[in-house]
């Protein structure tokens, strides 16, 4: 555990424990925390049991086997199946609770809800910069109704971070040129605070914030005063505009490119003969490198993006052909 993740455990909230209120853990405020908590207590309770258990028998056996002359020999050891059987089983008994029970954690938390409502975290030294769904905009601070669950898709515009709340027993890294996700649901109204958990440069000690957890009316109320600019397909269809994707990619262009209305989710057949999905990876490498996989039917004649839009504007240019999947779905069922 670094420095900076053991100052988060002894500065948030109440603890998890019972004792005198020595605040030892963090609050537990997501879905995700009991489970993780108790997790950890069982991991301690058997350290601490073999612990005591192989210290306690090296002291008894080197008193009660001490040699106590020149004279004394050790008497031969003859080996025992039963006790060997016994000594291996059991340990491997354990290790696989160990793994079965975090193995279950760990995909509950990988497997993102459908429900869950969408956010943009993009980090860059040293802020945290998040974006809800209707355009509302926060710097170092994540506003959240309790009882919701959210999933974060993160990005960074630099280096390694690692997006970390205490409170929740979540921790992710968040990387350049690629996308990651985590989902929680709050369960706990109040303040928690945010950290990078990665070394990111020489104000990492300060790159953290807070994530506050509402009542839903209070965030409702809070979302409609809260500032608002473009929403993430209105930034993605400006920037789609401005740099003339249109002249390629629409219907009824000069067809230099593949159309992309209605293709996100669906297979795309490549030159090279192989077949990938259009997701969010694919649009990303597509956007900054885009002879790494070209269209089949298609010359590589779309030149790369590469330093000429941030991760941010990769996340707007994607959201937005994702919403021509949608209106097209629209315009179909109409």
């Amino acid at each position: 555990m670094s420095g900076l993740e053991l100052i988060a455990l002894l500065q948030n909230q109440s603890p998890t424990i019972p004792g005198p209120g020595l605040p030892i853990f963090p609050a537990q405020a997501s879905n995700f925390a009991r489970e993780v908590d108790w997790l950890y207590y069982y991991l301690t309770a058997v350290t601490a049991f073999f612990s005591v258990l192989i210290f306690s028998t090296v002291f008894y056996f080197a008193v009660k086997y001490r040699r106590r002359s020149a004279d004394d020999l050790p008497l031969p050891i003859h080996g025992s199946l039963v006790l060997e059987i016994f000594w291996s089983v059991v340990p491997l008994v354990i290790v696989m609770s160990f793994f079965v029970w975090g193995a279950r954690i760990y995909y509950r938390m990988l497997v993102m809800p459908a429900d869950a409502t969408p956010i943009t975290v993009v980090a860059k030294q040293w802020m945290w910069k998040v974006q809800h769904p209707g355009g509302q905009r926060e710097i170092n601070e994540l506003h959240v109704p309790v009882g919701r669950k959210f999933r974060l898709k993160m990005t960074s515009e630099d280096v390694i971070h690692s997006f970390y709340v205490p409170a929740f027993r979540l921790k992710k890294d968040v990387l350049p040129g690629r996308e990651t996700e985590l989902w929680f649901q709050p369960t706990q109204v109040g303040e928690y605070r945010l950290f990078c958990a990665e070394y990111c440069g020489t104000k990492h000690a300060g790159m953290g914030g807070r994530v506050v957890v509402m009542e839903p009316a209070d965030y409702e109320a809070w979302l409609s005063g809260a500032p608002q600019g473009e929403t993430l397909e209105q930034a993605g269809a400006r920037l789609y505009r401005q740099f003339n994707c249109n002249t390629c990619h629409d219907p009824g262009s000069s067809a230099r490119g593949p159309e992309l209305a209605g293709k996100f989710g669906k297979p795309v057949k490549l030159a090279s003969g192989q077949t990938v999905t259009m997701d969010d990876a694919y649009l990303h490498e597509s956007i900054l490198q885009p002879n790494a996989k070209v269209v089949a039917g298609y010359e590589p004649v779309m030149p790369t993006y590469q330093g000429l839009v941030s991760e941010e504007q990769v996340l707007q240019l994607i959201a937005y052909v994702k919403s021509l999947t949608r209106e097209e779905r629209a315009q179909v069922q109409k």
